[in-house]
């Protein structure tokens, strides 16, 4: 998992915004967004060790196998967790909890280029 906390907060920052609603996207169907805890790196290892088990490779059951088979897993996985996630700003920041941090979750084995849209609604 890539902590991506930092440029998000950074760019919020730039904007100057004050208070409104911050939408977080991944353009992606392999890779997802999660709010996880940011002081104990173990949290990730473990997410990623959890969803490796409940969401195996080889299964038999997967039929769309063309690109790998990381591929079909990862869709599940992306499926599982979320695709975008709407975050408070007040006071031009973010209201996340203190050991809270935004995590792009790869879910294929090699890495990927991977693209966030950032929107934010306020004032």
């Amino acid at each position: 998992m890539y902590d991506c906390t930092r440029r998000v907060v950074d760019w919020l920052a730039d904007l100057g915004l004050r208070d409104g609603l911050l939408t977080v996207f991944v353009r992606h169907t392999s890779a997802s967004l999660v709010i996880q805890e940011n002081a104990d790196p173990d949290v990730g290892r473990d997410l990623e060790a959890f969803l490796n088990r409940l969401v195996p490779e080889g299964d038999a059951l997967y039929r769309h196998v063309l690109e790998g088979p990381d591929d079909m897993p990862a869709h599940v996985r992306a499926a599982l967790t979320q695709t975008h996630l709407s975050i408070p700003v007040s006071g031009g920041r973010m209201v996340l909890g203190t050991w809270q941090g935004i995590y792009l979750f790869e879910h294929r084995r090699s890495p990927h280029e991977r693209q966030i849209a950032l929107h934010v609604i306020g004032e």
